[in-house]
C-alpha cells in the first residue's frame, strides 16, 4: 500500500491509528518536544527527597520504531512524582524522559489497561548527554547529576533538557520621527532620553521568554565639538540594552551619522502579558565637549522579536 486509501476525516471512512499519528507529525512539522515554555518542567519535590516532580503540560514525540510510525501527542494533567535511586560511593548521572511503548510496534502492553506513555529514568547516562542515548521513542526532560552517597534530589542537580517542538515567535518593526529637535545630550555621564523621541509601547506576549531588540537612529546629529559617549535603550523598568560607543572626532562641524544599539534579553515573568516602554538614551563620557540630539529629520526604528523557550 502506498497511499492511505482515504484521507483523514473522510465521511464514513475508518482511519488507522498510524494515519492519525502521521497527521500529528504533519501538524507538528516533523518536530518533537514540549508544547509551551512551562510544560513538563522537572523540579525537586516540594519537600526535597528521593525523587523529582514533573509538572503538567503536553508535547509530541516522534516514533522511532518505524520510519512511518508518525508522532504521538500526549498530555500530563497535574504533577507526577518520579523516584530516583540514591547513589553509593560513586556519583551518577540520570536522565528523565517521557517514553512511548506502542504495542503496534512489538511492545507487550494492552492499550486498554496499560500505560503506553510514561516517565522513565535512564540511569548512568553521560554527564553531558542531551539526547536519549539509545534512540528509543521518547523526549528528554532533564538530566540529574547526583553526587556520591546522596539520596535527596535538589534543583541544583537538575539540568533542563526540554525543547519546544514549535516555539512561537513574534517580530515587528516600529518607526518614529520626532516632531522637533530634542534637547542636547553630552554634558553629563548620566544617561538621558532624547526628549522629543517618546519611544514605543511594546505589547509583550504572555508566552515570551527572550526578546531581541535593535534600535536604529538615523541620523544622529553631532555638534559643538568632538563627541565620545554611549548609546543604549531601556525596555520597561528593569531591562537595559548593551550600550554601544559613540566616538566622533570631526570637531565643531555639524554632522549627521547613523547609530545602532542591540541586545538579546531574558523577558522577566512580570513583563509577560503587559505593555513595556522601549526608548533610546545616551550619555557623554567624562571630558566630552560635544553634543548630540535627534531632529525632525531623524527616523528612529525599533526591530523587536519575541521568542518562546523552555522556562
Amino acid at each position: 500500500m502506498s497511499f492511505f486509501p482515504r484521507p483523514i476525516l473522510t465521511n464514513g471512512a475508518t482511519h488507522s491509528a498510524q494515519q492519525f499519528r502521521m497527521l500529528v507529525r504533519d501538524l507538528a512539522r516533523g518536530a518533537e518536544g514540549i508544547t509551551q515554555g512551562d510544560d513538563l518542567k522537572v523540579t525537586q519535590r516540594s519537600t526535597p527527597g528521593g525523587g523529582i516532580t514533573i509538572g503538567d503540560g503536553s508535547g509530541v514525540i516522534k516514533g522511532r520504531d518505524n520510519v512511518f510510525q508518525g508522532h504521538y501527542a500526549f498530555c500530563n494533567i497535574g504533577s507526577v512524582d518520579v523516584d530516583i535511586a540514591p547513589t553509593g560511593a560513586s556519583p551518577r548521572t540520570d536522565m528523565i524522559i517521557v517514553r512511548v511503548e506502542d504495542p503496534e510496534y512489538g511492545y507487550s502492553h494492552n492499550p486498554e489497561t496499560a500505560e503506553i506513555v510514561f516517565p522513565q529514568v535512564l540511569s548512568n547516562v553521560s554527564s553531558s548527554a542531551t539526547t536519549i542515548p539509545d534512540g528509543r521513542t521518547g523526549i528528554p526532560l532533564a538530566r540529574i547529576t547526583i553526587p556520591a552517597s546522596t539520596a535527596t534530589i535538589t534543583n541544583a542537580m537538575i539540568t533542563d533538557l526540554r525543547k519546544i517542538a514549535n516555539p512561537r515567535r513574534d517580530r515587528r518593526l516600529y518607526t518614529q520621527s520626532p516632531a522637533s529637535d530634542s534637547a542636547l545630550i553630552g554634558a553629563s555621564t548620566s544617561y538621558s532620553y532624547f526628549s522629543t523621541a517618546s519611544g514605543w509601547n511594546i505589547a509583550v506576549p504572555d508566552w515570551a521568554t527572550t526578546v531581541r531588540l535593535r534600535v536604529d537612529i538615523c541620523p544622529l546629529r553631532f555638534t559643538t565639538n568632538d563627541y565620545f559617549g554611549n548609546l543604549r535603550a531601556t525596555f520597561g523598568s528593569s531591562l537595559t540594552l548593551q550600550s554601544t560607543s559613540i566616538d566622533d572626532n570631526q570637531g565643531v562641524n555639524v554632522r549627521k551619522i547613523p547609530a545602532i544599539c542591540a541586545d538579546t534579553l531574558t523577558v522577566p515573568s512580570a513583563y509577560r502579558g503587559t505593555t513595556q516602554l522601549l526608548r533610546a538614551q545616551a550619555n557623554g563620557n567624562s571630558g566630552n565637549d560635544g553634543r548630540i540630539n535627534v531632529t525632525s529629520s531623524t527616523t528612529l526604528i525599533a526591530d523587536v522579536e519575541f521568542e518562546e523557550a523552555p522556562r
